[in-house]
């Protein structure tokens, strides 16, 4: 379905422009303008909200206030897929504030193309056509029922940037080589055929991340054979990228054999309060596909402790609340010591001079990736690549 344009979208679009400026995120007069021009809500005809319930539900994005939440910088949820006993968003119309964020970290110049990993609904797309040309614009993603509603919404608004339906880990080889390679996706390492495809001296935006929350965006530039740089100061997420044939999700069945209980120094719920303990405890021995969550108190729904589980069946939960000697109670059961993994990554943190991300880099070689505090070859460097 293509929304008609209308009247109202034009101070929506301005007035977000406006607020994205004064809070920071647009400096650059081109973007403004990209984001001041664009009808976002001719692109998410369809977006969806949770209800109380938790349920998914259809949102009017014609409506004053579907236009109104269109226009605002709210991350939109405009694809689902049925996973049995639940629904769950599979595509989305990224935050504007981050987009744009994005965006300028980018650094393009006029002339250069860009290749866009994750078409979603083609809002991306748009600024940078509006910023470059359409003709300098290329994107791929795995749906066709993503890509080609894209490519129609964009026609509509006299946008015309070549979309491709492609596994975007394959990039698009056809068009090379590219200045620019944005991903609006997360990874656990960086595809070969995206440094492959970017020109020498170009710049790759990309969300690495090792498990759910785990990681950040990183700037890379190619300089030869080699990617490098470093990652974003604000910490961003994007949903995985998705390919043909993957395996279904399944929740693990926690088990409680062997529980034991100890103290711990390292706080609860890394991925909300220290997000590169998070990201650290990839590395130190949380097994792939570990999940984290919350246990609540029955009676007041209050939450009482952050868990992990893994999929071979260990389960850790650490109480929220501290002991009376500043610690934490941990309780982990199973064959993998989880929270072990959170205390070294904390530990190593702690070593580093509790570091933010933005001393963090990585590298990328044709026979290797990893990531580093401070410089490539330093004392801390964790193999993305093991």
């Amino acid at each position: 379905m293509t929304v008609q344009l209308d009247t109202a979208w034009e101070p929506r679009a301005q007035a977000l422009a406006d607020e994205l400026e004064a809070r920071g995120d647009l400096t650059d007069p081109a973007w403004k303008a990209a984001v001041a021009e664009t009808p976002r809500h001719v692109l998410v005809p369809e977006v969806y909200q949770q209800d109380s319930n938790g349920e998914w539900q259809p949102l009017d994005v014609t409506s004053p206030s579907g236009l109104d939440r269109v226009y605002s910088p709210t991350t939109l949820v405009t694809a689902l897929a049925d996973r049995g006993t639940h629904r769950e968003g599979i595509s989305s119309s990224t935050k504007p504030d981050l987009m744009v964020r994005m965006l300028e970290t980018l650094d393009v110049h006029d002339g250069q193309k860009v290749l866009e990993i994750g078409t979603g609904t083609g809002y991306n797309a748009a600024l940078l056509s509006h910023r470059l040309g359409a003709e300098r614009v290329f994107s791929v993603d795995l749906d066709a029922d993503l890509v080609d509603p894209a490519r129609e919404r964009l026609a509509s608004i006299g946008l015309r940037p070549t979309l491709v339906t492609r596994d975007g880990a394959e990039g698009l080889p056809e068009h090379v080589p590219y200045d620019r390679i944005i991903a609006t996706c997360s990874v656990p390492v960086v595809p070969d055929a995206w440094w492959e495809q970017l020109a020498d001296g170009g710049l790759l935006l990309t969300d690495i991340k090792r498990g759910t929350g785990a990681g950040n965006l990183v700037l890379l530039r190619r300089n030869g054979d080699e990617l490098e740089g470093r990652f974003t100061d604000r910490w961003a997420a994007f949903m995985l990228m998705r390919h043909h044939h993957e395996r279904p999700r399944v929740l693990y069945t926690p088990t409680d054999a062997d529980a034991h209980t100890r103290t711990t120094s390292a706080p609860p719920n890394p991925w909300e309060h220290n997000r590169v303990v998070w990201f650290l405890a990839h590395f130190t021995g949380l097994p792939s596909g570990a999940r984290f969550g919350m246990r609540f108190d029955p009676d007041t729904r209050q939450p009482t402790a952050g868990t992990i589980t893994a999929p071979d069946g260990s389960h850790a939960f650490v109480m929220l609340e501290p002991t009376p000697g500043g610690k934490w109670s941990v309780t982990e059961s199973g064959p993998t010591p989880l929270w072990a993994a959170v205390e070294e990554a904390h530990q190593a943190w702690r070593a580093a001079g509790e570091p933010g991300w933005g001393r963090f880099g990585m590298t990328t070689t044709a026979g290797d990736q990893w990531v580093w505090i401070d410089e490539p070859h330093g004392k801390y460097q964790w193999s993305l690549t093991v």
